[in-house]
């Protein structure tokens, strides 16, 4: 189909940086990385938006975006601290990153923030990932709790 070729040949967009508009330190983060997008090489797409598309993201689901910070790079897919290296050296910060070209900083630098990506919800005082797509759930199929979780809600 010719929808394809619109995601990336018609826009400018080097980046198209996938984030949670719900955190409050995600979007924080993207307030800066926008404020400095003055060549809009970033493209940023919320995963939060009711009107997200997988299709249109590499197929990168909600509940797998949510995961773990995501980026889309000349069509190729990155996670954890390679987005964050990626967004910054499209706003002229790369420098900022530039301990990740040492595999093992690299490696220390990504543990880290995978702890980060797995408790972020709980610390910035948001309901578990599983409680958030339950919700999410609910919300996209007009259920109440009970009947989304089958009996089993903890909302």
């Amino acid at each position: 189909s010719s929808s394809s070729s619109s995601s990336s040949s018609s826009s400018s967009h080097d980046l198209k940086l996938l984030f949670d508009g719900e955190c409050p330190l995600c979007v924080k983060e993207v307030n800066f990385l926008k404020s400095r997008n003055e060549k809009g090489s970033i493209r940023f797409v919320d995963l939060a938006d009711p009107k997200y598309s997988a299709a249109e993201n590499n197929g990168i689901d909600y509940e797998t975006g949510m995961a773990t910070i995501h980026g889309i790079y000349k069509g190729e897919t990155l996670t954890g601290v390679e987005v964050f290296e990626k967004a910054y050296s499209c706003v002229g910060l790369g420098w900022v990153y530039s301990f990740t070209k040492i595999p093992v900083l690299l490696t220390a630098a990504n543990k880290v923030y995978d702890v980060w990506a797995k408790y972020r919800l709980e610390i910035t005082g948001r309901p578990s990932l599983g409680d958030v797509l339950k919700a999410r759930k609910m919300r996209a199929e007009q259920k109440t709790c009970e009947e989304a979780t089958e009996g089993e809600c903890s909302m």
